[in-house]
């Protein structure tokens, strides 16, 4: 392989996107997904092209995350089996969703969406811990959770994390266990996208993500072990609203510059 032709300039974008993004999800155990869909987005691609290039990217790293979290054993084996079925049911039919809507309508209801995922985020964070208890109606949580990812470029990670956690599920078993369940939707979502729109769309952002994402995926769990999760989601949730909102604003008010797609 030659080195000297690869487009660095092109690809450093998106190394650095899929670093800092990697680096929240390390630490807080969601992010990757919803962070990286909405500066894409916010760098002028199609919303069903950030998704495949975000999907395409995530397939290695949440595999090798949902690996982790088995080996340390904090997979609730029943709880995944209830999600990830439901999980991919709701993933295919978001992806159809994605692929069958006319960009220019769907863009400002992704932000939207990504903008209520950065608010959930910080509400999340501000909460007071419950007692633990075992969580309900999992069936209609993997399909909205599976259908918002597949539709809206990522959201798995928050939605069901924080599910789980609202209703008193074990933090180590809550993200263990969805991060097990992640690597099946992702894959699920990015075949379908990849069927849809062929790899050549994406190849070059997702090839970004990826590295990006290797280099920060031990640094995010170094900071996972030594820093406290709320201040962390507070950031990662104030962070993935301003970036929704201005892509919004970019849409509505002239102005207002959109980054220009690299």
């Amino acid at each position: 392989m030659d080195v000297s032709a690869i487009p660095w300039a092109e690809l450093l974008p998106f190394i650095a996107i899929g670093f800092t993004a990697q680096l929240v999800d390390g630490a807080i155990g969601m992010g990757f997904g919803v962070l990286s869909n909405a500066v894409l987005l916010l760098m002028g691609f199609p919303p069903s092209v950030a998704s495949g290039a975000v999907h395409t990217a995530e397939t290695l790293t949440s595999g090798t995350s949902g690996i982790s979290h088995a080996l340390q054993r904090n997979v609730d084996w029943r709880l995944f089996r209830r999600l990830v079925i439901p999980g991919i049911a709701g993933g295919l039919a978001g992806a159809w969703l994605l692929a069958s809507l006319e960009s220019g309508l769907l863009r400002p209801l992704v932000l939207v969406y990504l903008a209520a995922i950065g608010l959930y985020i910080l509400w999340r964070a501000l909460r007071r811990p419950q007692t633990y208890q075992r969580p309900r109606l999992l069936t209609l949580l993997g399909l909205a959770a599976g259908a918002a990812d597949g539709a809206g470029g990522g959201g798995w990670g928050p939605i069901v994390t924080g599910n789980l956690l609202a209703q008193g599920t074990s933090p180590r078993t809550a993200v263990g266990t969805v991060s097990a369940t992640e690597f099946f939707v992702t894959v699920t979502i990015a075949a379908a996208l990849i069927g849809t729109l062929g790899i050549e769309a994406f190849t070059l952002a997702a090839s970004g993500l990826v590295l990006g994402g290797v280099v920060a995926a031990p640094l995010g769990a170094l900071l996972a072990r030594h820093l406290p999760p709320k201040p962390l989601m507070i950031a990662a949730g104030a962070l993935l609203f301003a970036i929704s909102l201005y892509g919004l604003l970019a849409l509505m008010f002239e102005p207002v510059p959109s980054f220009p797609r690299f």
